[in-house]
């Protein structure tokens, strides 16, 4: 198969990120997409992740699209979008189905018909809602939990649960007219937590258990890994933009002047460090404490080994890692981008888009084990093995 262009569409709160990638030939030892160009603008029309001004969401796009475009010298038609925001969401449920064939051998087939009765379970209640990803989490035969994969194996009954994640329909509708307004067509949507976790995590994290939380500027999101499957993703309608907020009503200062302070580029022996460090930690904790709640609820709070890896542009606040660590008593540290790119994606707030064209060159490549319903039009997503080293 000869090369092709692949083109990763961030929309986030605070900016719109674009990754122009070549895809490898196939058959290349090199898995990796190289980049080609990338280009970013401030994001506007935009609130929790959700848009509400759709042309000025559209300028931003077109903005970012033409500097990758300058950059890559190549016109982009085709993108692969994410889906942020507080829209996005997570629900569980059960499927089961009697085994079609005499011999009672559990095939694809099966597989596909008990994934299908599980998202079927959950329609209902989703009503304003659209399905994004389809996890499978277990399966059954028999009564019987199945370690790694049900076919080949026999038996009358094949039971799964699963995770469904769900985004809401309108956001989701707004936000890909509003990319397809502006002549490029979106191949497929991703939720942004799940692109990222491409880039951001290994294997062995991944197997060992984990959550990754990016922070961003209006909203936290995490995903939770263990033995290699996403378990759990949610998004809370808090960031780093609240820990400005709080430095400009604690310093009785401009916006402009908090952020700086917040990011360590404007210290003086005007501004208290202890009080600083005071709301940095007041809010930091309300985030780690929101987190923590989530993981007890899943019942995996002090039990992932890889612990919490931080991301997004919030983890650049001082003390972060130490915070993370006393909050949710667990490893911790902050997400580093290997710079392999010639310098291109030059920090972790790419990794979404970086994320997207990784996800972009494996489509059909039997070894990405990941397969997204075209358009999120509902069917089966298989993450039985990741490509990552």
């Amino acid at each position: 198969m000869a090369d092709r262009i692949v083109t990763g569409i961030d929309v986030g709160t605070y900016q719109v990120k674009v990754v122009v990638a070549l895809r490898p030939k196939k058959g290349s030892s090199r898995v990796l997409p190289k980049i080609l160009g990338t280009g970013y603008s401030e994001s506007r029309g935009l609130r929790n992740g959700y848009i509400i001004n759709e042309a000025d969401v559209a300028r931003s796009v077109q903005n970012a699209v033409a500097q990758a475009e300058k950059e890559a010298g190549v016109r982009v038609k085709h993108a692969y979008l994410s889906m942020g925001g507080i829209g996005l969401d997570e629900i569980r449920s059960h499927g089961e189905v009697i085994t079609s064939r005499a011999d009672s051998e559990i095939t694809q087939t099966d597989v596909e018909k008990v994934m299908q009765d599980s998202e079927e379970r959950v329609m209902e209640n989703i009503p304003n809602s659209r399905i994004l990803h389809a996890i499978p989490l277990s399966f059954t035969v028999d009564g019987t939990k199945v370690l790694g994969r049900p076919h080949g194996m026999k038996g009358t009954k094949l039971e799964a649960e699963s995770l469904f994640v769900i985004s809401q329909e309108q956001h989701l509708n707004d936000l890909v007219s509003t990319v397809e307004g502006i002549g490029i067509v979106v191949d497929d949507v991703m939720a942004s937590p799940l692109a990222g976790s491409l880039v951001m995590l290994t294997k062995a994290q991944k197997r060992a258990g984990c959550v990754l939380a990016n922070i961003g500027a209006e909203t936290v999101s995490i995903v939770v890994f263990e033995n290699n499957i996403p378990i759990s993703l949610k998004v809370f309608p808090i960031g780093s933009s609240d820990i400005t907020n709080d430095i400009a009503l604690g310093f009785k200062i401009p916006l402009e002047e908090a952020e700086k302070i917040k990011q360590g580029a404007m210290l003086s022996a005007s501004y208290s460090k202890r009080k600083l460090d005071e709301i940095i930690a007041a809010r930091m904790n309300d985030i780690f404490e929101l987190i923590d709640a989530h993981l007890k609820n899943i019942k995996r709070d002090g039990l992932l080994p890889a612990g919490i890896i931080i991301t997004g542009g919030g983890s650049g606040v001082a003390t972060i890692q130490d915070l993370a660590r006393a909050a949710l008593r667990l490893p911790s540290k902050i997400a580093t981008l290997d710079p392999k790119q010639n310098g291109k994606v030059k920090d972790a707030s790419w990794a979404v888009a970086y994320g997207l064209c990784m996800w972009g060159i494996s489509e059909d490549e039997d070894e990405s084990g990941v397969s997204v319903a075209r358009k999120t039009g509902g069917t089966l997503l298989r993450w039985l093995k990741q490509f990552l080293p």
